[in-house]
């Protein structure tokens, strides 16, 4: 009986304990607000501050936001966050995650969403009652990206010309994660060289060296914590202009 009682207080008490554990690892909701811009298709731009191009219009189905205080100077492009609107009875509880692919500002607000993005913080059958708000107060907060069928993709920007002027942008960075900084190996100085952030997501450096390039680039996860990852010849001696090519890894 004392044995059974026991294990009763101590399943009680996981019961109790494992909510919290659960969600130790989760940020905070941050009020705010949101709108949404214009698109004939619903989906985003390819066109956005952040230079993904194509991906930045269609990622996560087209639920992709421009952001305001959160771009950090395209530090911030790739992140994902769960935005939560308020409006009673038009919101759903768990909202809509949308990938920051744009900078922009609106009335006050740190998000304008793509209007599917929009749309998906309300209810079924809701969506043009909520979007007939324009401005709505939310709540949001940093998640994890998931990309289950995506490693990292390296991307040649378009503004390349090869040989002599190199950019590239860094596509399906899961996890909580920014890059803050990307350098390229220098076989003839022996030693890493730093490629410079252009815009958005783009780094750049002009005559990069020849041959299958080795990049390094510094992740910056959920609480500071910091790393270098390093990749051996991820971007072929070929490469051309508006090619992605695929990594074997993927952060998380």
């Amino acid at each position: 009986m004392a044995f059974a009682l026991k294990f009763h207080y101590c399943l009680l008490f996981i019961m109790v304990l494992l909510p919290a554990l659960c969600s130790a690892d989760q940020d905070p909701f941050t009020g705010s607000r949101a709108t949404y811009y214009g698109s004939p298709d619903c989906l985003g731009t390819p066109t956005g501050a952040c230079g993904f191009g194509e991906y930045g219009r269609t990622v996560y189905d087209g639920n992709v936001a421009g952001v305001s205080r959160l771009y950090r100077n395209g530090t911030g492009c790739g992140g994902c966050y769960q935005v939560r609107c308020t409006v009673p009875k038009l919101c759903t509880d768990d909202g809509v995650n949308v990938v920051v692919t744009d900078h922009g500002e609106g009335d006050h607000t740190d998000f304008i969403l793509s209007p599917r993005g929009f749309a998906g913080l309300a209810r079924p059958n809701m969506a043009l009652d909520l979007m007939a708000y324009g401005v709505v107060d939310i709540e949001f907060r940093r998640v994890s990206c998931r990309y289950p069928r995506s490693n990292l993709n390296f991307k040649v920007h378009e503004n390349s010309r090869f040989p002599e002027y190199l950019a590239i942008v860094i596509l399906y960075q899961g996890g909580q994660n920014d890059i803050t900084a990307v350098d390229i190996w220098q076989e003839d100085y022996q030693q890493w060289s730093s490629m410079r952030r252009a815009f958005g997501a783009v780094w750049d450096m002009p005559n990069p060296p020849s041959g299958g390039l080795n990049l390094r680039f510094q992740v910056s996860g959920s609480y500071g914590r910091q790393r270098w990852v390093q990749l051996r010849n991820v971007i072929p001696g070929d490469w051309k202009a508006g090619v992605a090519y695929e990594s074997a890894i993927q952060l998380n």
